[in-house]
């Protein structure tokens, strides 16, 4: 008798939970609906419904955080990131997730973290790599982001934007020399890399080749001739070399 009572518990237990969790996959998707018609804040109604049914559901707390994030709520969104996470710390869309919230929070040293743990998760991604680089990059951990770089180019030595930030790294660390051999790189791989030119011109008008700089900057204003920055360089370029007349005609152009 207690043997029955006893299994006839642990199926009513079962059945529970898969009421359960079809209840939260049904709110999830309810939740989904409003999202994609915009409905951020009857969203969120709908994702708090499906936590409440399961608290471990990983997928109702990234969508929570997405349409908090919507909302351009974002400290509540890292919390539902994090509620997320808390369940499954390998959920590369939380940590997908706080990095544009930290990002919109100007928290690049959080962004860069998460971002650093995407890479973690999938090694084998280049951009992720990437990724995690620049935002070291933007907080001007130059050193670390050379390294974020690095690991994205053993996944490809012809990774362009691999090659032109370690470059921008290099240049903010004084080793002018190998940012240059680098930016040579891109410019033979895609001569019309326009950043890589523009660098270009910094580096030789800094070190006080301006005819160099200016053809550099020339170059990369014939791939884009509605960017202004290279133009203002070769304004600069051009003054230093005495030759005011030219720098006039493109400063009339801007």
């Amino acid at each position: 008798m207690r043997k029955t009572i006893l299994i006839v518990s642990l199926c009513f237990a079962v059945v529970c939970s898969i009421c359960l969790a079809e209840e939260a996959d049904y709110y999830d998707w309810k939740g989904l609906k409003s999202y994609s018609a915009h409905n951020f804040t009857e969203s969120i109604a709908y994702f708090d419904q499906s936590i409440k049914m399961d608290p471990a559901y990983t997928d109702a707390w990234v969508h929570k955080g997405d349409a908090e994030r919507a909302l351009k709520d974002y400290n509540a969104s890292i919390e539902s990131y994090m509620g997320a996470l808390q369940a499954n710390n390998q959920t590369k869309a939380a940590w997908s997730g706080l990095v544009e919230s930290y990002i919109s929070l100007k928290n690049y040293a959080q962004a860069a973290q998460a971002s650093a743990k995407i890479a973690e998760i999938e090694p084998n991604r280049k951009d992720n790599w990437l990724k995690a680089g620049n935002l070291l990059q933007m907080q001007g951990d130059y050193e670390n982001a050379t390294d974020m770089y690095d690991r994205a180019l053993l996944l490809d030595t012809n990774y362009k934007d691999a090659l032109y930030r370690k470059a921008l790294s290099l240049i903010a660390l004084d080793e002018n020399e190998k940012a240059l051999d680098l930016l040579d790189l891109v410019l033979m791989k895609d001569p019309k890399y326009k950043l890589a030119s523009n660098a270009k011109g910094l580096i030789l008008e800094a070190e006080g080749k301006y005819e160099s700089a200016s053809e550099a900057y020339e170059n990369a204003s014939q791939t884009d001739p509605l960017w202004g920055q290279p133009q203002i360089n070769d304004i600069h370029a051009l003054q230093a070399m005495g030759r005011t007349d030219e720098a006039i005609k493109i400063f009339v152009t801007l």
